[in-house]
């Protein structure tokens, strides 16, 4: 691992231990600071420097002009931080530990240094209150941190490995984001309250599902696991039935939620229907289980979901019978788009506002998505050709292709300043490349892409995203930056709540 886990405040888990009423019993409460004797109180009052604590007999630790030294008896300074600047500049405590891992203590939370690195934490997802008023190594990987409103430690896990944290984080995810086998968000009835929540039936549902049946199906492919294969499928026919349950075949919704559930829905048009097309049928027919209401202005945004989960599902897990299902939704769904223009068409008659694949429009006005829609729809065709063997899906690429560049649209397709950058198209971009490049076979094609793709990358490189650099990797066999992708990944929190997060006073950005 080339990054430590967090343990902090996880209140269901007790992955730590967030006290109000102080250290519970049995725990080593922080013990009591006493000032520094001499000759280190006269160092710091004639300088106006912070005493930090004694680091055994012969020195102390200072917090001196933005700088920690380490000062001996006789009053001679090692700068100890030289080369890296701090996230802040008022430490007014602090402690070493054994492994020589800095703590820091501020008003404003806490710093740490380990590994030639800062981090730094504060907030409500760390901190029971970000002023710190003293701060004391635990003896091991961690810190005991005083505060107004309590104590709080801090674990530092080198132990703790991605395993054990996808299992939390599926763990989490099955308790409070599941519903109908969508996966999506949950609203809590008072900040950080876990016991009281109410799931969201949202616009990107299909999204959201997609990504998490492309997971189980890839961690089944790599596994075996059958609990991966059950919810991969759950999950898969909750995206089928998107399109099985609009009264329009080929048609997916945003979301659908039963008449009457308790859910908390986003804003725009709902419809009811009491129809359905189960599998084997083309056209709707009496629902068997009663009204649904489905939300329409469907989005790009879901169609390159279902595109990119369903394949993926088809290809690593879906049995013949699973696969039929499959390719009745994915045919119904890319007739629908070809025998309207490449344009999504809502129950008004009209185009949605973001399912817009016609070379009118985006080799037109719709500049700002002529390279990410035109991919999208590519990688569309690809996939449906691939799942349903139709020529007319080739032959609609091969226009497309031909007469309408879209190949050639795609090598830009990543915006750059200051045009919008939009962190959801990238998101977008790369679930169509992923399906695009896997089954695209024509060399000057697939070399087109590939540089389309080695440019976005090299953009988005500096995010370390987990998922875009490993995809780069499996579609490009280049090296991914897959040590940077195992950092993130490490240091995303455990607890997964939406805290506030303020970073605008840090001097280190």
């Amino acid at each position: 691992m080339t990054a430590p886990t967090l343990k902090t405040t996880h209140y269901e888990h007790r992955l730590a231990e967030q006290f109000p009423d102080g250290a519970p019993e049995g725990l080593p409460a922080p013990p009591e600071r006493s000032p520094l004797p001499e000759p280190w109180s006269t160092y710091c009052a004639e300088r106006q420097a912070v005493d930090l604590g004694r680091m055994g007999d012969e020195a102390a630790l200072v917090w001196f002009h933005n700088e920690l030294l380490l000062v001996a008896r006789d009053g001679h300074a090692e700068v100890l931080l030289e080369g890296f600047p701090p996230p802040l500049q008022d430490f007014h405590c602090g402690s070493i530990s054994r492994d020589g891992t800095i703590w820091l203590g501020s008003r404003r939370g806490v710093a740490c240094l380990g590994r030639r690195k800062w981090l730094y934490w504060a907030g409500p997802r760390y901190l029971l209150s970000d002023e710190v008023l003293s701060i004391s190594e635990d003896g091991f990987v961690g810190a005991w941190v005083t505060t107004p409103a309590g104590v709080t430690h801090l674990q530092l896990d080198d132990d703790y490995t991605l395993k054990s944290k996808a299992d939390l984080f599926l763990r989490l995810l099955r308790r409070r984001h599941v519903r109908e086998g969508f996966v999506t968000g949950c609203h809590l009835a008072a900040p950080g309250d876990l016991k009281h929540f109410t799931l969201e039936a949202s616009d990107n549902d299909g999204l959201w599902t997609a990504l998490y049946v492309a997971a189980e199906s890839f961690r089944y492919a790599v596994t075996g696991s059958r609990q991966a294969q059950r919810f991969a499928w759950e999950s898969a026919k909750a995206l089928l039935d998107l399109e099985r349950r609009t009264p329009i075949p080929g048609f997916p919704a945003r979301a659908i939620v039963r008449v009457g559930e308790d859910v908390t829905k986003s804003h725009g048009e709902w419809h009811v229907t009491e129809t359905y097309i189960p599998p084997g049928a083309s056209e709707p027919g009496p629902s068997p289980d009663g009204a649904w209401e489905w939300k329409g202005d469907t989005s790009s945004d879901e169609l390159d979901g279902h595109y990119f989960g369903l394949s993926i599902f088809y290809d690593l897990v879906a049995g013949e019978a699973q696969k039929q299902e499959i390719r009745e939704v994915i045919e119904r769904i890319t007739d629908h788009l070809i025998d309207n223009g490449l344009l999504l068409i809502d129950l008004d008659g009209k185009p949605t506002r973001w399912g817009v694949f016609s070379p009118h429009f985006l080799n037109g006005s719709w500049e700002p998505e002529r390279g990410l829609n035109s991919l999208s729809i590519l990688s569309h065709l690809a996939t449906a050709h691939h799942i349903c063997g139709h020529e007319r899906y080739l032959a609609a690429a091969r226009e497309l292709i031909e007469r309408h560049h879209y190949a050639l649209n795609t090598l830009n397709q990543k915006i750059m300043p200051p045009g919008d950058v939009n962190h959801s198209d990238d998101e977008l971009a790369f679930v169509g490349y992923y399906p695009l490049l896997t089954y695209e076979t024509d060399p000057a094609l697939r070399a087109l892409y590939l540089l389309s793709l080695e440019r976005s990358w090299r953009i988005e490189r500096p995010e370390r995203n987990p998922l875009w650099n490993l995809m780069y990797g499996a579609l490009t066999g280049n090296p991914c930056d897959a040590e940077l992708a195992a950092q993130t990944l490490a240091e995303i929190p455990l607890d997964m709540r939406n805290w506030p997060v303020r970073n605008s006073h840090r001097s280190d950005i």
